[in-house]
Parts: structure tokens; sequence; C-alpha cells
């Protein structure tokens, strides 16, 4: 009978459920659903996950061991998509590499469904998360932290981080995942942390100080200024620009009254 494991969505929750799976169904059909998402299916035995950080370790030092540094970046990419199958398609991946030569070019055997699914989920956070570099715009609160909301498909929070860390080490800044009410903060001169669980304060978020306000109201006419009404192209904007984004960037927002 097939065995399948039900976890949480979080890198820990699923590295912990592939523990479990390797364990004891390495050899056999076995499946891992996600809580929450699941697709309840005929003649099989469910199993709750027990969610543990040294499961997790394993599991990350298995696969980097033993299918290398860069396919262990693929799948760590892909468990950050909003796949309900992702986790599956993971370790599907790591029982097909058992069966091949080389089990680090295990990525490059696309003419497996799974092997196919992780690499595609991959490019897709990979591509989100280097747009979200480009199109995050930053508001100063009065308090002085620089904040910023986004709305992404995918948990792409700590595949910034690293570089708005490099970018602003001497900075105390965050950024809202309003899709997965995570929290992105940095300290000034600390490492970032991803934090979980706790809910955006939006009164204290909206009191943005003087001087980013007059920012704003310039940052806005520039943008509007420098646009040539006969040469509009709005498929071509689309194109670099997707409308997904611009719901929290500064240039689409109404602008701001000076107070």
């Amino acid at each position: 009978m097939k065995k399948v494991y039900i976890c949480s969505d979080t890198i820990t929750g699923i590295f912990s459920a592939i523990y479990d799976a390797w364990k004891e169904s390495r050899d056999r059909e076995a499946g891992i659903e996600l809580r929450g998402m699941m697709d309840t299916q005929l003649f099989c035995e469910y199993a709750e996950v027990t969610e543990e950080e040294r499961k997790a370790a394993a599991v990350e030092k298995l696969i980097q061991n033993h299918l290398g540094y860069n396919t262990y970046w693929d799948i760590y990419h892909a468990l950050l998509s909003a796949h309900p199958k992702k986790a599956e398609a993971v370790f599907h991946v790591m029982q097909t590499a058992r069966t091949v030569g080389n089990s680090k070019r295990i990525m490059e055997h696309l003419s497996d469904p799974d092997v196919a699914c992780v690499f595609e989920l991959s490019r897709k956070v990979a591509n989100e998360a280097h747009q979200f570099m480009e199109f995050i715009r930053f508001r100063e609160l009065e308090n002085g932290v620089l904040f910023s909301e986004i709305t992404p498909k995918n948990r792409v929070l700590t595949c910034i981080a690293d570089h708005f860390a490099d970018r602003f080490p001497l900075e105390n800044w965050m950024i809202y995942d309003k899709t997965y009410r995570e929290f992105l903060v940095h300290p000034m001169r600390c490492r970032w942390a991803l934090v979980s669980g706790e809910c955006l304060n939006q009164e204290e978020a909206e009191k943005i100080s003087m001087a980013e306000t007059e920012f704003e109201r310039l940052w806005q006419g520039f943008f509007q200024s420098i646009a040539i009404k006969e040469r509009k192209n709005p498929i071509c904007q689309r194109t670099h620009l997707p409308l997904h984004f611009r719901q929290d960037m500064t240039e689409f927002l109404p602008i701001r009254e000076a107070r």
C-alpha cells in the first residue's frame, strides 16, 4: 500500500517529510502531501510528519553530498514555489537519482517528468526573485525603517535577502510578503531574519516620513514627465514590467498629499 507523508509547506516541514519517506519508503512507491493542499487518494496509508531541524539538516546534507550543490539549489528553489506537488516531485527526483550513472547530473534527465517539474519550478522561482530585486520599492517610515510590501506568487524572500542585505548593510529595513504573511527583517549591521506568524500593523506601516512623501511625489512626477504619449506601447511595457508587480511600485500608486 502506498504511504503518503503529510507535512507543512515549509522547507523544514518538507525536508522532514522527505527524511521519513527516504528512511521508510525510498525503495517503493510513496507520496508527500502538503497540509491544506491534499488530494485524498484511495488505498493509501497517511502519516503525519514530525518536523525537526535535525531531519531537515540531514536531508540537506544528503542532497548536497550525493546530488551536488547545484541540484540542491534547484530543489531548494522548487520547494519555494506555490505548486502543490512540489514536495512529491523532489522526492521522486531523489529516488530516480539512485538509478542513474552519475547522480550529480540528475537535473539533465529532463525526459523524466519529475525532473522536468523540479527544473521548471526552480526556474520560475529564480526568475521571480530576480524581478523583485529590480522592482521592489522601499519607503521610509517615521521611525526611520525602510519598509516595502510585495505580493509574490512564490516564497522569494530568502532568495532576495542577501541581495538587499549587501545593498543596505547600515539600514534597518523590512520587506513584507502579503501573499504568505512573512517578514524579511534586517537590523542595522546584523544578519537578516525571516519572521512568520506575525501580523502587519497597517496603521504603523502607513506612517511615512515627510521626506519620503516629497520624494514619492518627485519620483512619480519624473516617471510621468519622461513618458512620450505618441510612443506609448502598453504591450511592450508589460513585457518588461508585468502588471503583477505594479500594485506595490511607487510609480503606479496614487500620489500622496504633502503634509
